[in-house]
């Protein structure tokens, strides 16, 4: 369960009629949508209205999705789904290259795309969304609360962000490096040793005693299995 109020998309796109039935979609999942059929449209939009996420599509007439990407990624702090119809892997990799969070191929499923747009704004704007459920987790982002398999899990504020960042990224492996940037912040100047003392304590109040739930790949980090 995901509450998207809220959330700004914009989706822009040169056929009118995916446009419409993508922006007829999103409304009723509850998001705000705006649509643009061409690029300097959709960089004028974007800065006005600001949104969270933009999809975007590849081939369009005079500036393409490439060039609208790499114009706001230098300014904007949007994440972006890039769409097309080839199924090229240079288009794929300039697209990641230059900024894009995620690539969709055409024809693809509205499923797909929504578990996308919402797996982006988890990562990227995780206090947007009120409450998340991922697995046996749902996370309670505005009372700061984790339940594990329907059972409130008693955490101090470290425990929770540490274990919330975890599980918003359950599908990565994280560095202790990148885990003490993300819950302890840049200025951090103690032991990073830290990470696997609160490590053991969310194991303990998880119940994971063999180590499934939180595994630890050597030399690389750790990663929720869900």
């Amino acid at each position: 369960m995901q509450k998207l109020k809220g959330i700004k998309l914009l989706l822009v796109d040169d056929e009118p009629n995916i446009l419409q039935f993508l922006e007829m979609g999103l409304q009723e999942e509850g998001f705000e949508v705006q649509t643009a059929q061409d690029g300097m449209t959709a960089v004028t939009l974007a800065k006005q209205f600001q949104p969270h996420l933009i999809i975007l599509d590849v081939m369009m007439p005079g500036m393409d999705g490439f060039e609208v990407c790499r114009m706001l990624k230098k300014t904007e702090n949007v994440a972006i789904i890039m769409l097309t119809a080839k199924d090229e892997v240079d288009d794929r990799v300039k697209g990641l290259t230059i900024g894009a969070d995620d690539y969709m191929m055409k024809p693809f499923s509205f499923e797909e795309l929504l578990a996308r747009i919402q797996a982006r704004i988890r990562n990227q704007f995780p206090n947007l969304i009120g409450e998340v459920e991922l697995g046996a987790f749902r996370i309670d982002d505005r009372r700061k609360e984790i339940l594990y398999e329907q059972r409130v899990l008693e955490l101090s504020t470290t425990e929770y962000e540490l274990l919330k960042f975890l599980v918003l990224n359950h599908d990565l492996v994280l560095s202790k490096a990148k885990i003490l940037d993300k819950v302890w912040g840049y200025d951090f100047g103690g032991d990073e040793n830290i990470v696997e003392v609160y490590i053991r304590s969310l194991r303990e109040k998880l119940n994971d005693k063999e180590h499934r739930l939180i595994r630890t790949l050597r030399g690389a980090g750790y990663r929720v299995d869900l």
